[in-house]
């Protein structure tokens, strides 16, 4: 379809402030941005920490001279970022809500298109000042970036916080700085209708509450059975109601929709957008996992000081707090509550086979990257994140308790209802695949080994 002949041309959005623009978005929605925990202060010093996040790591590289980012065409550094990154263009999802910063340059016609790996977010907007990074360092969890989409020489990818944390640090991300993946009711400008609310994305969420203001392209079962909310505007700024609403079910071509040849690729493929609400909250879950570990262990020490006590003992309740959080990041990433699928999902890109083949696998070819797209959507339900630098930055404490929790449910030990929907089978298979494929397990599952 030919873009509307309202639509924008791309030098509109040179050069306009970045910070106006964050403040316009971030106020809409600052009603839930609070923190729980006082991040920029000691033991976390978000704004101030050093970091190692892969973009960190990448920006030395350039500095050093031993990378160069080349521009190309409208697009900018994007190609060249991601290949840097060795993130995937198949991993491209498409969303047209403006609920993002440069919210002047999307539009149903010029959606927002986001790419990303296991630890690393890229958002491009078409004829937009900046790239938007967020990615994920080990110590102090996601990490904002922005990137001159104009800059010449060595081009510095600028550590963003204030601004990025008016809304990303809020209870939508449980109040730590990180990531949302939202549905919500975008009238035909792609302006969220607030009135009928706004819903974050997980795992966890209703296939019918899913992907409001995306694009997204595969099948995904008759209408009657399965049916999400992409590819669909309300009728007006006031009523969300679509025209039709069949018309985003089992859309495989989208240029019906817009001009797909702006684009690295012409999808915004379901079982990517499927991935990128898994991952997104599970990156949360860990960063609030770790800083509930740090202000516990602060508290302690400064109550064990209080009372002449050793400074390293730990009290029930420093205990109680570093396991609650564990227990709940433990049962994400088993999918405890992962709502079913009622019909077989599949994709229109190569995703799926390149996020596969990333591995690592066995020594009989399995993976915990392995999909199965019928009635859940791994085959193996541990999260594949549990490989990720996130994951293996948690403090101690915490990666103990989650090795030991795991353990017991993968053995059998734990027979709990919130871990019922894994098999026997299912429970031995990311056993033995965990042995070959995870370092330094402890000395419990290493005794398993036959």
């Amino acid at each position: 379809m030919a873009r509307p002949a309202l639509m924008r041309t791309t030098t509109m959005y040179r050069r306009r402030p970045i910070i106006g623009l964050s403040v316009l978005i971030c106020l809409s929605f600052a009603a839930t941005a609070r923190s729980q925990y006082e991040y920029n202060q000691k033991p976390i010093n978000y704004s101030n920490a050093a970091v190692s996040d892969p973009v960190a790591q990448l920006q030395k590289r350039i500095l050093a001279g031993s990378v160069e980012l080349r521009p190309r065409g409208d697009q900018g550094y994007l190609r060249s970022v991601l290949a840097e990154l060795g993130i995937l263009e198949s991993s491209q999802t498409l969303v047209f809500s403006k609920t993002s910063f440069q919210r002047e340059g999307i539009h149903p016609s010029t959606p927002r298109a986001l790419y990303f790996d296991d630890d690393t977010y890229i958002g491009y907007v078409q004829g937009g000042d900046v790239l938007e990074v967020a990615t994920t360092d080990p110590a102090i969890g996601t990490v904002f970036y922005t990137l001159d989409q104009f800059a010449r020489g060595k081009p510095r990818f600028v550590r963003q916080t204030e601004n990025c944390l008016q809304c990303h640090a809020s209870t939508m991300t449980h109040d730590v700085p990180g990531l949302m993946i939202r549905s919500v009711y975008p009238d035909p400008r792609g302006q969220p209708i607030l009135s009928e609310g706004t819903k974050v994305t997980t795992h966890e969420s209703p296939f019918s509450e899913r992907y409001g203001g995306w694009y997204i392209s595969g099948r995904h079962g008759a209408f009657d059975v399965q049916k999400h909310m992409g590819n669909l505007v309300g009728k007006s700024r006031d009523d969300a109601e679509p025209v039709d609403p069949k018309a985003g079910t089992n859309v495989t071509d989208l240029s019906k929709f817009f001009d797909t040849s702006a684009y690295l690729t012409p999808h915004s493929d379901i079982v990517a957008m499927t991935v990128l609400a898994h991952q997104a909250e599970a990156h949360n879950l860990m960063t609030k996992a770790n800083y509930a570990c740090k202000f516990a262990l602060r508290d302690a020490r400064i109550m064990n000081e209080a009372l002449g006590q050793p400074l390293d003992e730990m009290s029930d309740s420093t205990h109680r707090r570093i396991n609650s959080s564990a227990e709940t990041l433990l049962r994400y990433l088993l999918f405890c509550d992962e709502a079913p699928l009622a019909a077989p999902i599949e994709g229109t890109s190569t995703f799926a086979r390149d996020f596969t083949a990333r591995g690592p696998r066995d020594s009989r070819g399995r993976s915990l990257r392995d999909f199965d797209l019928t009635r859940r959507t791994f085959k193996y339900p541990l999260s594949y994140l549990i490989y990720s630098r996130g994951f293996d930055g948690l403090p101690e404490q915490t990666r103990s308790r989650l090795y030991a929790r795991l353990f017991e449910v993968l053995t059998g030990k734990d027979q709990d209802k919130a871990f019922a929907h894994l098999s026997a089978d299912d429970r031995r298979a990311i056993l033995e695949i965990l042995l070959e494929t995870k370092k330094d397990l402890p000395a419990c599952f290493q005794a398993t080994r036959p």
